[in-house]
């Protein structure tokens, strides 16, 4: 059995003002920085084996707290990244609604084969999403592992590991700096924790779905 600690960074000054932020490389700010220091203290007892993470800086900023003083080398996954959101990046969604009202309005559709302005769907989401489940099922078939990411990753990872069709995505909330667990089994996978952040001081809801 593999037991995946499946994280969502904490939270950085798009998050807070509401933008798109994508795959741009925008660092923590100080609230999640302290998020990341409670996901550290929430995940001590954890015997963790291995360390996933996106390679974009506040993913990578959050598994480095967790992992601190474990002797573990966090393997960094392009393949983690947040959905690519084209010309969508940087803008508010009222901004959006301004600038691109035809292509918000098919985006908000929810279909999978949809994408953004020069951006990525979530089928080409979550066929990269995919790919680092089979790269830890082949490089550590048991024990604890740290998958640290983004909110459209690890909403199209968790549709990919419960089996649930990617349309329903958009279902879950993964607030940031939130600890989710799924334990795999030959049989199947098994959630056992969604969006914990019970353990952060002032946790805050993310109301906003698409925000990464």
């Amino acid at each position: 059995m593999t037991r995946l600690l499946i994280v969502r960074h904490g939270e950085t000054e798009w998050n807070q003002s509401r933008r798109y932020q994508g795959q741009r490389d925008i660092a923590l700010n100080a609230n999640g920085l302290d998020q990341a220091e409670m996901l550290a203290r929430r995940l001590d007892s954890e015997d963790i084996v291995a360390a996933y993470s996106s390679d974009l800086q506040r993913a990578m900023r959050t598994a480095q707290a967790i992992i601190s003083g474990r002797g573990l080398e966090i393997v960094p996954c392009p393949e983690l990244r947040e959905l690519d959101f084209g010309d969508f990046e940087g803008l508010s969604f009222e901004e959006i609604e301004q600038r691109f009202p035809e292509q918000i309005q098919a985006w908000m559709s929810r279909r999978v084969d949809v994408s953004p302005p020069s951006g990525e769907n979530l089928m080409q989401l979550a066929q990269r999403v995919s790919s680092v489940v089979t790269r830890i099922e082949r490089e550590r078939p048991e024990g604890t592992v740290l998958v640290t990411a983004h909110s459209g990753p690890v909403r199209a990872l968790l549709c990919t590991l419960l089996q649930i069709d990617l349309s329903y995505w958009w279902r879950f909330r993964i607030g940031t700096g939130a600890l989710s667990i799924v334990e795999t089994y030959p049989e199947g996978a098994v959630l056992t924790l969604l969006n914990e952040t019970s353990f952060q001081n002032h946790a805050k809801e993310n109301l906003f779905w698409p925000s990464p």
